[in-house]
């Protein structure tokens, strides 16, 4: 049998789906598809063959582009971190510029991310599936962590240079960021988990208020 091509695995699986891909989408439409897999299915149950199914695509497409499984897995890991770090930016865009405001608003967008995407905050968070030495990966996964340091930093009145190979050599500083990524973090997991109901059932200003209270409790400012 002639060996198929990326082309041919790239056509719509069938007519009812009615979806026609160009080069270019292709791979982008596949993490969409993969996300909803996701969703519905759990990452035990996640399979190329359904995101394939999803997407209207030939069952081979998948595998072209990632490989495998984990590797569609990775790169969704990898779109997860630079959409949950925009959700803390777009939150940081609305807020007042002094160092608590913008720590406060990093955290409402912590909130807001795991809320709306819960299955894809899982992934990043809890799952080993994503293959976190995979480039993409790590510097989305670094870039989200980095921006958690600088606005410690920025909290402490720290404004110098520094890389994050020196500014993690520094005890107290990453003893601060501990702090306020593991509350945050706990807040969220809790708030999806269904055990933080009083959080769930307060208007989003009284969430802001009450975690600016506990970010206040745990930072020097």
């Amino acid at each position: 049998e002639p060996e198929r091509t990326m082309q041919e695995d790239a056509k719509p699986a069938g007519t009812a789906s009615g979806r026609h891909y160009h080069h270019g989408n292709l791979r982008a439409a596949l993490i969409e598809a993969a996300e909803a897999e996701l969703t519905d299915k759990g990452v035990e149950a996640f399979s190329l063959r359904g995101v394939a199914k999803r997407a209207g695509v030939s069952h081979a497409a998948p595998a072209h582009h990632f490989g495998d499984a984990g590797g569609l897995l990775t790169a969704l890991a990898a779109e997860g971190f630079t959409r949950f770090l925009e959700s803390m930016r777009t939150a940081q865009r609305q807020a007042a510029a002094d160092p608590s405001a913008q720590m406060n608003a990093a955290g409402q967008g912590y909130l807001d991310f795991a809320a709306r995407s819960p299955a894809l905050f899982r992934l990043i968070f809890s799952s080993d599936r994503p293959d976190f030495t995979d480039p993409a990966l790590d510097r989305a996964a670094s870039a989200a962590f980095l921006h958690l340091v600088e606005g410690v930093r920025r909290l402490r009145g720290d404004t110098g240079e520094a890389s994050i190979t020196i500014l993690m050599q520094d005890e107290s500083l990453m003893a601060e960021v501990a702090g306020i990524w593991s509350v945050v973090h706990g807040m969220a997991d809790l708030m999806n988990s269904g055990r933080l109901k009083y959080l769930q059932t307060q208007p989003p200003e009284v969430r802001q208020r009450i975690l600016a209270d506990v970010l206040r409790r745990i930072s020097r400012k």
